[in-house]
């Protein structure tokens, strides 16, 4: 049984290397200069509903490897470059080491740990930031295959989006968070829903085909009584 089950596993990864290593948004990746394809996700997202703009606040939540910090490093840049002038302010967090990005403020730790929270509210009055432009979110739990524990959890991070969201957006600034179809997928929308004016669910073409991820975008928020 043993052998079997190693030489299936190596059939699989190297299925998975295969498919990666001919993915179009690898190469793109590897041409262009990103840390990863998920670039592109973000790239399709704003290019659609125009997110971000030279001179945003823009909070990268699970920002590592840095991709996304990287796509919006170079939409804030007056040039588009990778480096050099940038206009506009960037603050990732994530509880994984990220290599730097320049011009990039990262905060190393669990967003569900109010000490890491207050640390990332005191980097943005540290820059005189009195409310964020967008939130983005990559931020997906580690899945255990079990319906319900996975669904508490993925909802538990889309609420602590939303929530952070709430009190520091500014009224028409916007929110994107990853989200998967399941258990969770409608009382997220529903939040959405209950928390912003206008709300997208968009499968970039950069998602993978069989992967069950879907972005929610909420634009504006409503206010609150």
């Amino acid at each position: 049984m043993g052998m079997k089950v190693k030489t299936q596993s190596k059939k699989v990864n190297k299925a998975w290397l295969n498919q990666h290593v001919n993915d179009p948004y690898v190469k793109l990746a590897k041409r262009d200069g990103f840390r990863a394809r998920a670039a592109y996700k973000l790239k399709e997202l704003d290019e659609t509903l125009g997110l971000i703009r030279p001179g945003d606040c823009v909070v990268d939540l699970g920002s590592a490897p840095g991709a996304w910090s990287q796509y919006v490093r170079r939409r804030l840049s007056p040039e588009g470059a990778a480096v050099g002038a940038l206009d506009g302010h960037i603050i990732a967090l994530d509880m994984l080491a990220m290599e730097a990005v320049e011009g990039v403020h990262f905060i190393l730790g669990d967003f569900r740990d109010a000490g890491v929270l207050a640390e990332l509210e005191n980097a943005l009055s540290e820059r005189g930031i009195e409310a964020v432009d967008v939130v983005v979110s990559d931020m997906a739990p580690n899945l255990s295959g079990i319906g319900s524990a996975d669904a508490a959890r993925i909802s538990d991070l889309v609420e602590l989006a939303v929530d952070f969201s709430v009190k520091h957006l500014r009224p028409d600034g916007s929110l994107v968070v990853k989200l998967f179809h399941g258990g969770a997928y409608d009382p997220m929308v529903a939040l959405f829903r209950q928390t912003f004016r206008t709300v997208k669910a968009i499968k970039p073409k950069a998602s993978r085909g069989q992967s069950s991820e879907t972005f929610l975008v909420g634009l504006g928020l409503k206010k609150t009584l």
